[in-house]
């Protein structure tokens, strides 16, 4: 049974407690549609940088943007395949989150299986080890350290089955949505149930709690950026032990890093909300502040696709065909959006 032992420190309180405060005031933040859309896929793009960067991804911040427009761009194959992925596994968690699924060895393995597709064998993506694993440290010039042996292949199952049970009722014991994300970060890097990608694997599973807890902070931030701005503390706040028995012995210090470092990426989402909030807008652009999610919508993906047609709209929306025609007119009369073309070649773009 996974028990998980930790202290609520001072500290601790102190920061759950602001991040909660924090989270009402950027709840409240007025933004203008185009505003929030444009944010959150720069936390996209930013999460996606940073988680693939500590494992190595040499993509530069705009190269990972160009991914993510599916503009080509000269670089390994790896990487490339590498950003996709993480982009593709951040997509599922979203539609995760929208059918209220819950976190199980299913929802994980569909994780790992996106963020390892093409970069691994089918036989290990998507699924658990079936050797061991170690953690090592290259240095040039020295011989390889091993930081962290991992428990036997044969326990993997059973500590994952052990960990998403825990997952379940720790929403029902009211535990605080930060403190079950931190704890599944640890526990899966801990763990390590993959031959690879298990730091990507935690940190998208690490998300997803947050989301599906009502603590995505309107999905605007990219708590990797805090990890890969200072890689050597975030390696020394997550390995605390030399083998799987002594990492689980007391998360309470990684708690205190990986909260704290919630904390400051949640003051970052603040300032920019606030900033954009506070900016003085035309007044017809007031009514534009509250758009219905279907709106929403729409301008999301029409941000990724660059172009929309009715039929576009109809699958996005999953509604009947004269429903999806309403909501674009709206969009367009609000001039958000214009159309372009006419008749069956007509199409939507951004206003």
């Amino acid at each position: 049974m996974f028990d998980p032992k930790y202290k609520l420190t001072d500290k601790i309180v102190a920061d759950l407690t602001h991040i909660a405060e924090t989270k009402a005031i950027i709840d409240r933040a007025k933004l203008l549609p185009k505003a929030e859309i444009r944010l959150r896929h720069w936390a996209l793009i930013r999460m996606t940088h940073s988680s693939t960067a500590i494992e190595g991804n040499n993509l530069n911040l705009r190269q990972v943007e160009a991914v993510y427009a599916r503009k080509k761009i000269n670089a390994p194959v790896r990487d490339i395949y590498e950003v996709q992925n993480y982009l593709k596994a951040l997509r599922y968690i979203e539609q995760a989150v929208k059918k209220k699924s819950t976190v199980t060895e299913k929802v994980i393995l569909k994780i790992h299986r996106l963020v390892t597709d093409k970069t691994l064998r089918p036989d290990e993506s998507g699924h658990y080890r079936k050797s061991a694993v170690y953690v090592v440290r290259r240095k040039w010039g020295f011989p390889e350290e091993t930081m962290y042996t991992g428990p036997d292949a044969k326990k993997v199952r059973r500590l994952m089955a052990d960990l998403t049970k825990w997952i379940a009722e720790s929403e029902g014991q009211n535990i605080n949505p930060v403190i079950v994300s931190g704890i599944v970060h640890q526990e899966i890097a801990a763990i390590h149930p993959f031959s690879d990608g298990n730091g990507r694997t935690a940190r998208a599973l690490a998300t997803l709690v947050l989301y599906a807890r009502g603590y995505d902070f309107r999905r605007l931030f990219a708590l990797e950026d805090y990890y890969n701005k200072d890689r050597p503390k975030y390696y020394a706040a997550i390995n605390i032990g030399k083998n799987y028995e002594e990492r689980r012995v007391d998360f309470t210090p990684w708690l205190e890093y990986f909260v704290k470092g919630f904390k400051e990426e949640i003051d970052g989402v603040k300032t920019k909300t606030m900033t954009l909030s506070r900016r003085k807008i035309a007044d017809r652009m007031e009514s534009q502040i509250y758009l219905d999610p279907r709106q929403l919508k729409i301008l999301d993906s029409l941000d990724q696709m660059k172009k929309v047609t009715v039929k576009d709209a109809v699958d996005i929306l999953k509604v009947p065909r004269r429903t999806a025609q309403l909501e674009l007119q709206k969009l367009k009369k609000l001039k958000l959006i214009k159309q372009v073309g006419r008749g069956p070649a007509s199409a939507y773009v951004s206003g």
